[in-house]
């Protein structure tokens, strides 16, 4: 349970589910949840969690980056090409309403990049974003430049879906089933191949203490 009155939005419902979540039970909840918000009829909503292994398509997904298609592939509606998701791996869904604060896309995705990179660098991971490649990004232990956290959104009625996911300790192998994000040069990598052995809770709160910057970089002086 979160306790809301310290976190820095409290009319935004920020939850935690523990255990797996199937991905096509987590998309349709979204597809719902959007709807409510854009009409006001339910809370902003920030949802941490995990899937079961999962292969994801976006908008720009090619079929000859489905490698090996060995996990249920679903089809999204976010932007992007294939993500893999599974155990070991933490999922954060944003579906915030930007009629209440900047209505700005690129805003957006910049200030989940740095939501992420600041977090992962409470960790000591020093993470970075890539113009010209999405997703964020790090140095593996041989220090060659290697994803850690993938990032896809979609907006309807100017309110977000989707979000960021980050490697924690996932099992690296199953994302050789796609070409990740059409970027077959980069590899893939994890905090646990890093070194750091980091639990979801743990991760979690860290995510939290860092929601407020997150969420002041997405607000504008004339929706302050």
């Amino acid at each position: 349970m979160t306790d809301h009155s310290n976190l820095p939005d409290p009319t935004i419902e920020w939850r935690r589910s523990i255990g797996q979540v199937p991905y096509r039970d987590a998309l349709a909840e979204q597809e719902a949840r959007n709807i409510a918000i854009a009409a006001g009829d339910a809370q902003e909503l920030v949802w941490m969690l995990e899937h079961p292994p999962v292969y994801t398509a976006g908008t720009s997904a090619e079929v000859a980056e489905l490698v090996d298609p060995r996990f249920d592939v679903v089809d999204t509606g976010r932007g992007g090409r294939y993500t893999y998701h599974g155990p070991g791996q933490r999922v954060a869904y944003v579906l915030l309403d930007l009629r209440k604060r900047s209505r700005d896309l690129r805003q957006f995705v910049h200030a989940l990049e740095g939501w992420v990179i600041a977090t992962l660098a409470d960790f000591d991971v020093e993470a970075f974003a890539v113009p010209e490649r999405i997703g964020i990004w790090t140095r593996d232990a041989s220090g060659a430049e290697a994803k850690i956290g993938a990032i896809g959104v979609r907006v309807r009625r100017w309110v977000t879906m989707h979000g960021f996911a980050v490697n924690l300790s996932p099992d690296l192998t199953h994302f050789d089933g796609i070409v990740p994000c059409g970027i077959a040069e980069y590899g893939v990598t994890s905090m646990a191949a890093l070194g750091k052995s980091v639990a979801p809770d743990e991760w979690d709160e860290a995510l939290l203490a860092r929601a407020g910057d997150f969420l002041a970089a997405i607000t504008t002086s004339e929706t302050a």
